[in-house]
């Protein structure tokens, strides 16, 4: 009797440990599963951010700068007169615009170091509405182009159209485009600058200087740093080197780029 009792004890043991087996594959192979979706999920939304973001941004920049073209009523010519070889001509100080309300256009950047293609619109505002999808927000603050004081904008680095991408290749003397209505204000970039996202004095009148007061214009661009991070800023300096009123046509360096964004 004894005998026989252990003997049942002793088969019984066997299919609890495989039953305890089965339960832990089937675990492992659950959480396995999960894992996998969870790897796909996070893919997808690595790609909707770095790709369709700036898909759909593109095509909406682009929207942003035909209306802009229909505001200003008339087509550039695509080729400026020929520069004056004495140096450019003397218009006087900038016409000086008076900033839209939200979300409206003051006009459109160009930067040829980013490219014979780079034309970026600059809108009012730098909330999540303009720089998620119409481009260059301009700091509401701060001045308008050519006008002196700190004309500051902020773009996306590697989302939503990546309008500021390649900010860190700029090199000390490149010039910097901006077109409104009333004409082309031509800054030289001079350095950038690492900060932590809370030194806001980098969009004071005179950058970096609170308190003091402005004599030149200036143009700062900030954008995230490193580019696919955000714990830092990444800030752009530069100074107005020239303007022309919107009837001389835009400066020869970007005629054909003003042509292939705004017609002519």
């Amino acid at each position: 009797m004894v005998v026989q009792e252990r003997a049942g004890r002793a088969a019984v043991r066997p299919a609890r440990g495989r039953r305890g087996r089965g339960i832990l594959r089937g675990t492992v192979q659950v959480v396995g599963e999960l894992l996998i979706t969870v790897g796909i999920v996070l893919l997808l939304f690595v790609a909707w951010q770095l790709w369709w973001t700036n898909v759909e941004s593109d095509a909406r920049q682009g929207a942003v700068i035909k209306e802009f073209a229909q505001e200003l009523g008339s087509t550039p010519p695509p080729q400026p007169a020929v520069a004056d070889p004495a140096g450019p001509a003397d218009y006087g100080s900038p016409v000086v615009g008076t900033a839209p309300g939200h979300a409206g256009t003051i006009g459109i950047m160009y930067i040829p170091r980013f490219g014979n293609n780079y034309t970026r619109p600059i809108v009012q505002g730098t909330s999540g509405d303009v720089l998620d999808t119409l481009g260059l927000g301009h700091y509401a603050n701060t001045a308008m182009p050519g006008a002196v004081g700190n004309f500051a904008v902020a773009g996306h680095r590697q989302t939503h159209g990546a309008v500021l991408d390649n900010i860190h290749t700029l090199v000390p003397g490149d010039k910097i485009y901006v077109q409104t209505k009333d004409g082309y204000y031509v800054y030289v970039f001079r350095n950038n600058q690492i900060v932590m996202p809370s030194r806001t004095d980098v969009l004071e009148p005179v950058p970096t200087r609170p308190g003091a007061t402005p004599t030149e214009s200036y143009l700062t661009m900030t954008s995230c740093n490193p580019r696919f991070g955000a714990e830092e800023r990444i800030v752009a300096y530069a100074l107005l080197d020239s303007w022309r009123p919107a009837a001389a046509g835009p400066p020869t360096e970007i005629a054909a780029q003003v042509a292939a964004a705004v017609g002519g």
